[in-house]
């Protein structure tokens, strides 16, 4: 029998979102809340269970593919509602269980795991609330917890308390085992609330103690508002984080970043940054209003008002402001400006000349342009992929490239240009003439 076994109440319908998407499928800093969570309970047992019900499937998903070994539970909501009902098919292997919400992900595991190191039959996770209004009030007494009282229950010296329910609990797993049956819904809502656990632990004669926890960090997300309260909460916290680190940073209240990404080296950002998706920057600088999405950057300086897309892998290289750049491998390029590099490599020492681009799609199939080391493109180049132009080439501006290149060609294909003597003249009228 494990120690601690972890199950995630996350069956809700969060109807407050307004939205088609599973509530917990929305998304912070890169990642779906529940995967926030889910990391952290992983942080604390193997035996994590997670209890769904609305869009069970699309959540399953999300789940088996970030936590393979996660158990899946479906909740029979329409015979047993509520945070009680949730747990009634659930099975319980260890010793104790935490039980904690699906919409809590700046949960901290130091927090969790005060609440599972409490020696009391019944650990209740307690906050000191700046606005407790409209929350459950947890009555305590030298931190042993004499009752959770509803606000609208609540007596006029009740409502003064601050402490209120973070709706985490950690049970003995056998107390619990004992309780749940125990617990009716004769309410006005006709459901199973797991916060009547609590007088059920005490009539029992069992100790239930409150464990001080922080309130941001057990913030519940309801709407879309919350969510963004919790997501800049999350990136202040990923912020410090790196720039204690060493990453420096322009502006840091301007700048996103995925909590996926990683940073190795002295690096910078600057202002109005966006660093999407699994990322990983080193030794780099970003500059100003540049995005860089799942891709590659060592060595190098973005932007600024560059755009790297997922897939890129850039090293020792330059790009500079509205370069834009998908699935490309570059080692040692130089690409000034206004340049559309996809699908593409290009060794070292080339420079790419502003309005270069490479056509990768043909309106039904992608492809790839290979261009070699010390390749010299003129400006407003195009190179129609799939074309492969090999070292020590020159490109004169305004070419159209359709076929190959070998090493040392120059690459010319434009019309020769003509000039017409007097034309201007000819087709305005006489040069004497004033309008």
């Amino acid at each position: 029998m494990s120690e601690i076994s972890v199950i995630v109440l996350a069956a809700g319908f969060g109807t407050r979102m307004k939205s088609k998407k599973a509530k917990v499928l929305f998304e912070l800093c890169g990642e779906p809340m529940l995967v926030h969570i889910l990391k952290k309970a992983y942080e604390i047992s193997d035996d994590v269970s997670v209890v769904l019900s609305y869009q069970l499937d699309e959540i399953k998903k999300v789940v088996l593919k970030h936590f393979a070994n996660t158990k899946i539970y479906k909740q029979d909501v329409e015979r047993f509602p509520g945070t009680a009902g949730a747990l009634r098919d659930v099975l319980f292997n260890s010793n104790k269980t935490l039980i904690i919400c699906g919409d809590m992900p700046l949960v901290k595991t130091n927090e969790l795991i005060r609440l599972t190191s409490a020696t009391a039959d019944v650990a209740l996770g307690v906050f000191e609330a700046k606005n407790p209004f409209g929350y459950g009030r947890v009555i305590t007494k030298n931190g042993e917890i004499q009752k959770i009282v509803e606000e609208k229950d609540a007596t006029s010296e009740e409502k003064l308390v601050k402490s209120a329910n973070t709706g985490c609990y950690c049970f003995k797993s056998e107390v619990l085992k004992e309780i749940l049956p125990k617990i009716s819904n004769q309410n006005s809502q006709n459901e199973y609330y797991l916060t009547d656990s609590i007088k059920l632990a005490k009539d029992m004669g069992l100790k239930c103690h409150a464990v001080m926890v922080d309130e941001d960090n057990f913030m519940g997300i309801n709407d879309k508002f919350a969510l963004s309260v919790a997501e800049g909460i999350m990136q202040n916290e990923i912020k410090e984080n790196l720039m204690k680190q060493g990453v420096l940073m322009r502006l840091p209240k301007s700048i996103y970043i995925d909590s996926r990404a990683k940073f190795q080296g002295e690096c910078e950002l600057q202002e109005n940054v966006s660093i999407i998706g699994e990322c990983v920057i080193k030794n780099s600088i970003i500059k100003s209003s540049s995005v860089i999405e799942d891709s590659v950057v060592e060595n190098s300086d973005i932007g600024p008002l560059a755009h790297v897309r997922p897939n890129c892998v850039v090293k020792d290289t330059h790009i500079g402001n509205f370069v834009e750049l998908k699935k490309a491998n570059l080692t040692g390029v130089k690409a000034g400006h206004l340049s559309y590099l996809g699908d593409c490599e290009i060794g070292s020492g080339t420079n790419v000349g502003c309005g270069t681009i490479t056509c990768n799609y043909d309106g039904k199939a992608k492809y790839k342009t290979i261009i070699g080391k010390n390749v010299f493109i003129g400006s407003d180049s195009q190179l129609v992929a799939p074309v492969k132009i090999e070292d020590d080439v020159l490109i004169a501006a305004g070419s159209t490239v359709t076929m190959d290149a070998k090493s040392g060609s120059l690459v010319i294909s434009r019309v020769k240009q003509v000039n017409k003597d007097g034309f201007y003249y000819k087709f305005f009228g006489d040069k004497n003439v004033t309008k």
